[in-house]
């Protein structure tokens, strides 16, 4: 009986924290799913936040070319993700493997490189306290 209770505590908890998360989490078919993980300030960076998410990608889902102001460092944890930073050929990462993307950088390419299985990535992004984790290329 306590593992039974244990368990339906455990996934009420963790429905209780995803909650505040699902708004933040894209519900456009087309593009990607980021779901926050967590915030914090670093204190000596004074202004700058680190962010941490997760991104999901349907099978052979892409996410659309963008930004990110502050460096960005994306560890994959299931799939195989292609991705491409301008001015550097394009490279198919698969789980464990990572990649950095620096301040101001376009991020012209990334998908899920599988037409039938998922993939995901645990991205670790510096911001600013009012930056986007990323944003549109401006043109």
């Amino acid at each position: 009986m306590k593992t039974i209770f244990r368990s339906a505590l455990a996934t009420i908890a963790s429905l209780a924290l995803l909650a505040p998360m699902s708004a933040a989490q894209a519900h456009d078919a087309a593009s990607e799913t980021i779901a926050p993980v967590m915030k914090q300030a670093i204190p000596e960076a004074p202004g700058k936040n680190v962010l941490i998410a997760t991104v999901t990608f349907a099978p052979g889902q892409a996410s659309a070319p963008h930004m990110h102001k502050g460096s960005v460092f994306a560890y994959v944890t299931q799939g195989h993700i292609e991705s491409q930073v301008e001015g550097s050929p394009a490279r198919t990462y698969g789980p464990g493997e990572a990649w950095y993307e620096p301040p101001g950088s376009h991020h012209i390419l990334a998908r899920n490189a599988s037409a039938t299985e998922p993939a995901q990535i645990l991205v670790f992004a510096v911001a600013g306290e009012h930056d986007p984790i990323k944003q549109p290329i401006p043109h």
